[in-house]
Formats: C-alpha cells, structure tokens, sequence
C-alpha cells in the first residue's frame, strides 16, 4: 500500500465508530431513494459498492438485488458493512478484482475524491455490463463563484482528500470511460457545520478553521450555501451531484 493509500486507511480507521453520525446526509432516506431511482435496480441485478463504508449504500440495495458486493480500502470501516453484503473485498478502486461486464449497477458515494482518477472509474467502468450503470455520488461546490471557499472548508474536514469538484466534473469523468448517456441530478444536503466537521479524525484546530471561513465567507459563498447561524451554530445547504453513467451495449 502506498503512503496516499495509508493517509486514507488511517483517516477512515479514526473516523470508523462515528462516521454514521458524522453527517446528516449519511442516513438520509431522501438521499438513498434518490440514489435508489438513479441505479434502478432490477431483483436479477447483480450490484457492486465502491468504497462501500460502513454499507450506507449496500444497505439500500441489500433485498431489492441478487447480489451487493463491497469493496473498500479500510477494513475497520467495510467490517461494518458485512451485514448487508454478499461479499466484501479489502482493496483498492484502481485494481477491482473481479471480471470485465461483471455487474449491473456500480455505485460510489463519496469515495472519488480519494482515488487515482481516471484510474479508479476506468474500473468502474469495465466491471460494468454493457447497458448497466454506473453511479458516482459527490459533494460539489455550486461553481465558480464558491468553489474556493468550500474546497478549503473540505480540505480542512478531510486532510487526505486528493480531489475537489465542480457540478460538471464527475459527468466529465463517466463520459470519459465511454459511457453515454450521463444524467445528473441535484440534492441539498442540510448540515449543521459543527456536526459536520466532529468527524473524530482531525482536532479542534482544523474545526475552529472551518468555523472561521465561514465567519469571513463571501456573500457569494453565503448566498449560494444559504448559510445561517443561531446560537453560534452555523447551517450550510451543501449541494450533492448523483451523476449516471449509461455503458453503451456495443
């Protein structure tokens, strides 16, 4: 495992007792049936997790397909996961080990940011029938006009996070890979900040620094997140792209 690999492994074996309450949008059921709808999973399919967690995502496929199967890079994280999966691989994104055209649905929430890209959606890609799907879920700036700001706020919650998006970026990289068509669609994912960034991964430091970029944030930036404040306590509406790769047949 290289030393990236290892930053990631260790931030997320930190985070691994808390991370299903570390985010509003971990558990929401609005979230998950949008993600449901984007996948259209059939009985029949057979539906691999990428960066499975703690099996947020398995666990919405888990009875609704043939099969879920996990993959993820930190076993103290996946180890949660087994009990909504048929079964679970310890590795990495860049090396999926299974055959080419292998699933129906591919879904990776919250896990590019970490990978080698285009490597690891180039996998994701060719594990995936001709005619299935894949579908990348991902925290997004709004655009130009925030992405400064925000990308410094996930910098500081998330330390080893190697990539930073734009609403069009993930569309980019499943058109890369070939797939066509591609829709995306827009989800608000309210969050109190001061939850959001008690990951249980970094200090005290890194969360009084976010707390500080909002307090000097733009009127852009305000506006666009629809910050708020009460009682010291500061709410942003933070934008998810759940983006659909549709793997041509021929």
């Amino acid at each position: 495992m290289n030393a990236e690999a290892q930053s990631v492994v260790d931030h997320f074996s930190a985070r691994a007792g808390k991370y299903d309450r570390s985010s509003s949008w971990c558990t929401d059921d609005k979230l998950g049936d949008l993600v449901l709808r984007s996948a259209r999973p059939r009985p029949a399919d057979r539906v691999l997790d990428v960066a499975c967690g703690t099996g947020l995502v398995s666990r919405l496929f888990a009875g609704r397909v043939a099969e879920v199967v996990g993959v993820d890079l930190t076993e103290a994280m996946a180890v949660q996961a087994r009990p909504h999966l048929s079964r679970l691989h310890i590795g990495r994104a860049e090396a999926l080990p299974f055959d080419d055209g292998e699933f129906d649905v591919v879904v990776c929430r919250q896990g590019i940011q970490f990978m080698d890209l285009p490597d690891a959606v180039r996998e994701m890609a060719r594990v995936t029938r001709p005619g299935g799907r894949v579908v990348l879920v991902d925290l997004c700036a709004y655009g130009e006009e925030d992405r400064d700001e925000y990308f410094e706020v996930l910098r500081l919650r998330n330390p080893v996070r190697r990539h930073f998006f734009l609403p069009t970026h993930p569309a980019r990289l499943l058109e890369s890979q070939g797939c066509d068509p591609v829709e995306s669609h827009r989800y608000i994912s309210v969050e109190d900040v001061d939850v959001w960034s008690d990951n249980g991964a970094i200090g005290e430091a890194r969360r009084e620094a976010i707390r500080e970029v909002y307090r000097t944030a733009s009127d852009d930036f305000r506006r666009l997140h629809s910050v708020r404040e009460s009682h010291g306590r500061v709410v942003d509406n933070m934008l998810f792209m759940v983006t659909v790769g549709h793997k041509p047949r021929t």
